[in-house]
C-alpha cells in the first residue's frame, strides 16, 4: 500500500508557508508617501500665503516707500535713511511716544491685575457664573467707535457724568481733554472697560486647568485664600500672564481709534491742540494721510513696529528671569 501522509518536511513546510501577498499598486504607494510627507506642509499653507500677502509684503514695501520723498505723486528720489535722521530730531514723534508708553502703563497694568482678580472671582462656586462669565464679553462685542463716543461724553468737561459725580463731593469739574494726565486717565479707561473681561477669561480657562489637590493641601497646611491665590494660581497661569501682558503691549502700542475718537473736533488726529494725548499711530497718520508725506509716515510706521519688537524682547527676558 502507498503512504499518503505527507513526510515530516513538508509538513514543516507547509505550516511555514505564508499565502502569497498581493502587489500592491505602484502609484498609490507613491501617492500615500506624499500625501503622508507633504499634507502637513499643505495644511499650515494658508496661514503662510495669507501673512506673505497682507503682512510680509507690507512690510517690506514699507520700508521701501520709508527710504524715498514719497508723497501724493508718487515715489520720489531715493533718500536713503534721511526720513529716519528727521524722525529722530522730531519732538512731536518723541512726545507721541512718551503719549503712547504713558497709556500703555494706565491701559495694561490695572487691566491685568483687575482682570486676575475677576477670574479669581468667577472661578467660585457663584449663582448664575455662567451668565457671569457670558456677561464679561459684552465690551468686546461692543463697537470700539460706540465706545469711543459714549466715553467721550461721559468724560465731557460740562455735560459729564465723571464731572457731575466729582461736583457731588465738591470737587471742582476736570477739562479732561486739556492736559495730559487726565486725557491719558479718560482713554485709559475706555481700553480697560473693554479688554479687562477678555483678559479674564483667558484666566479664568487657564485657572480652570489648575489640580485641586494643591488648593485642597493648601487648606490642610493652614493656607488662606490670598495665599493661596499667590501662591498657587498665579505661578501655575504664569505662561497665560506672559501672553496677556504681550497681547496688551503690543495693541497698547497701536491705539488709535480711543484716542481719535475721544479728541473730537479740529485737532482730532494731532491729540489734542497741544498733542497731550497724541499717540504714535496717530502721529504716523497724520503725517501720511493728512500731509501726504508718505516716506517719512512709512518710516513712523517702522519705528513702531520696532518700539514694539524691543518691548516684547523686554517683556521675555524679564518674564525668563523671573522664572
Amino acid at each position: 500500500m502507498t503512504d499518503l501522509r505527507p513526510s515530516p518536511a513538508t509538513s514543516t513546510a507547509a505550516a511555514g508557508s505564508t499565502p502569497p501577498r498581493q502587489p500592491r499598486s505602484g502609484w498609490r504607494d507613491r501617492i500615500s508617501r506624499v500625501e503622508v510627507r507633504w499634507s502637513p506642509y499643505l495644511f499650515i499653507a494658508p496661514f503662510f500665503v495669507i501673512f506673505a500677502v497682507f503682512g510680509l509684503f507690507p512690510l517690506i514695501y514699507t520700508a521701501w516707500v520709508s527710504l524715498h520723498d514719497w508723497d501724493i505723486t508718487g515715489a520720489g528720489a531715493f533718500v536713503g535713511f534721511d526720513n529716519y535722521v528727521a524722525l529722530f530730531g522730531d519732538p512731536d514723534f518723541w512726545n507721541s511716544v512718551f503719549n503712547t508708553l504713558g497709556m500703555l502703563v494706565l491701559a495694561t497694568v490695572p487691566q491685568l491685575l483687575m482682570a486676575l482678580v475677576l477670574a479669581s472671582l468667577l472661578n467660585q462656586k457663584l449663582r448664575g457664573v455662567t451668565f457671569l462669565r457670558m456677561g464679561v464679553l459684552l465690551p468686546i462685542v461692543t463697537s470700539v467707535a460706540a465706545v469711543g463716543i459714549v466715553f467721550s461724553q461721559i468724560f465731557d468737561r460740562d455735560a459729564g457724568m465723571v464731572n457731575g459725580l466729582l461736583g457731588l463731593v465738591n470737587v471742582d469739574a476736570v477739562d479732561w481733554r486739556a492736559d495730559k494726565w487726565s486725557s491719558w486717565t479718560a482713554i485709559a479707561t475706555m481700553v480697560n472697560w473693554r479688554w479687562t473681561g477678555y483678559n479674564a477669561l483667558i484666566y479664568l480657562a487657564a485657572m480652570q486647568a489648575i489640580p485641586k489637590d494643591l488648593y485642597e493641601a493648601a487648606t490642610v497646611d493652614g493656607a488662606g485664600k490670598v495665599r493661596q491665590f499667590w501662591s498657587i494660581t498665579v505661578p501655575n497661569i504664569r505662561p497665560a500672564i506672559v501672553f496677556t501682558v504681550i497681547m496688551s503691549t503690543i495693541a497698547g502700542m497701536q491705539l488709535f481709534t480711543e484716542p481719535l475718537i475721544f479728541g473730537q473736533g479740529g485737532f482730532a488726529i494731532s491729540g489734542g491742540s497741544l498733542r497731550q494725548f497724541q499717540t504714535v499711530s496717530m502721529y504716523m497718520f497724520e503725517k501720511a494721510f493728512r500731509d501726504f508725506d508718505y516716506g517719512y509716515g512709512s518710516a513712523v510706521a517702522w519705528m513702531i513696529f520696532l518700539l514694539i519688537t524691543v518691548l516684547g524682547v523686554v517683556n521675555f527676558l524679564i518674564t525668563r528671569r523671573s522664572r
